[in-house]
């Protein structure tokens, strides 16, 4: 049997937009608008401007390569990478796949700096786009609380990997390059969680990004990666889950055990793509959830928050220890904290929303009152058997009555229109006009239509509006 990268590079050089159902299709251009919107969000932000002003201070100049968004430096298409994707990480509007994987971080910025550098069309950009979310999403969807208990973030080790294929379809290569694209991505791979819980930040998305161009330069010029780069002895898996067999100590629901094979049955016919969830609000993904669930029980029962004698919500355990059980620095069924899991599920009670705009530090003193005094009365319980972003929401009226809502954890899946109409309420608080944001979402919306992918990139320039 070929390898598992040969297995994957086979689908994705094959893969062409006529291969693509309309659904996957529109959710390529939901989470391309995500990510651009989270990039005019982050575009503002200190970590956001620190990564622009590095690479631009490093680069600019260069005689090809390609645009920083919001900016307009052209830099190197490793640097773009980088910036753009530190960009849409910090603007925290971006998709979420099983929890802990953020894939519209690399991907987009990855795929969009390759079909600026090539000219590609709006369809090439959409193939490559799922081409890359796929392979991620399949290579990771068993194995993220693993990775994570051996001290990585799955968000970079995974990433990687669908940035780079993402971009080498859209760049035109081959299978065999893509196979090397992929084994050389096995390398070029990591993401460590210590300094989160030391005081740090930690180097994410963005570093996975722009190491997924070097992969992408490297197979493109001939550097061969090798064949069992993933599954083999001394492969990727074994190095980031610590055995090669698929033995589990760590997952969500319980498993012990994994199927290599499970990797790309099916591809093309089953798209994990779909799975893929918008995380609307900036809060820890799992936390979304409670803010519409229990707002959307409060709503159907008429509930009002002063009637509310404690809510119950039971949730996937791992849900309730970040980053992993294994050494959890951030615990969710202890004492209520803002920001935390008790004090979204209160606000959605209270206030029946959180507000979109909201970033991710908050005040506690701008907080209204009965969100504070109503998350004390929020018990999280943890579950094995609950599905991810999936919380049974109880409530206990003053009155003796109770009220439950069992979320189905696709909540915050929608199509194009359903994003838009979602998202729709940042266009007041982003670096760009109001009417150029809305070209933009009509430059998504259309995208199969555009000869050239990076007109999109034209229309995060703040230049753009003059």
């Amino acid at each position: 049997m070929a390898s598992l990268s040969r297995q994957l590079a086979q689908w994705a050089a094959k893969l062409s937009y006529e291969d693509l159902p309309a659904a996957v299709v529109d959710r390529a251009k939901g989470v391309t608008l995500q990510s651009l919107t989270s990039v005019l969000i982050g575009a503002k932000s200190a970590s956001g401007e620190q990564a622009v002003q590095m690479i631009v201070d490093e680069e600019a100049g260069v005689r090809k390569g390609a645009t920083v968004w919001v900016d307009g430096t052209r830099v190197t298409l490793g640097g773009a990478a980088f910036a753009n994707s530190e960009m849409a990480l910090s603007g925290g509007k971006y998709d979420t796949f099983r929890m802990l994987t953020h894939p519209n971080t690399a991907i987009i910025p990855a795929a969009l700096v390759a079909a600026e550098s090539c000219g590609a069309s709006g369809k090439a950009y959409l193939t490559g786009v799922v081409a890359g979310y796929e392979v991620m999403e399949r290579m990771a969807a068993q194995f993220i609380p693993q990775v994570m208990s051996r001290g990585f973030h799955a968000g970079p080790v995974f990433g990687i990997f669908g940035a780079a294929v993402a971009a080498a379809k859209v760049m035109g290569l081959n299978e065999d390059q893509i196979n090397s694209t992929i084994a050389l991505c096995a390398s070029l791979a990591g993401g460590n969680l210590e300094s989160i819980r030391c005081g740090g930040k930690a180097l994410r998305e963005g570093a996975a990004t722009r190491n997924a161009m070097l992969a992408v330069n490297l197979a493109l010029r001939g550097h061969v990666g090798g064949e069992t780069v993933l599954e083999g002895d001394a492969g990727f898996y074994h190095a980031f889950t610590g055995n090669n067999h698929g033995v589990l100590n760590y997952s969500f629901v319980g498993e012990t055990r994994a199927d290599f094979k499970q990797i790309t049955a099916h591809l093309g016919e089953q798209w994990m793509f779909l799975e893929t969830l918008y995380r609307i609000y900036y809060t820890a993904g799992y936390n979304i959830a409670h803010v519409d669930v229990t707002a959307a029980l409060c709503q159907e029962n008429n509930i009002q928050h002063e009637d509310i004698l404690r809510i119950e919500a039971t949730v996937n355990w791992m849900e309730t220890q970040y980053p992993s059980p294994a050494f959890a620095s951030r615990r969710e069924d202890g004492e209520a904290r803002v920001a935390g899991t008790a004090f979204f599920t209160a606000y959605g009670a209270v206030k029946r929303s959180y507000p979109v705009l909201a970033g991710q530090s908050i005040d506690a003193a701008s907080v209204p009152p009965p969100v504070l005094d109503l998350m004390k009365r929020v018990t999280i319980i943890p579950s094995h058997k609950m599905t991810l972003f999936g919380p049974r929401i109880l409530i206990i009226t003053k009155d003796g009555k109770s009220f439950a809502k069992q979320s189905t954890g696709r909540e915050f899946i929608w199509d194009f229109d359903g994003l838009v109409a979602r998202i729709g309420a940042v266009s007041t608080g982003l670096c760009i006009p109001a009417k150029q944001y809305e070209q933009l979402v009509g430059a998504c919306r259309h995208l199969e239509q555009h000869e050239k992918a990076d007109d999109l990139v034209k229309l995060t320039l703040r230049s753009h509006a003059s």
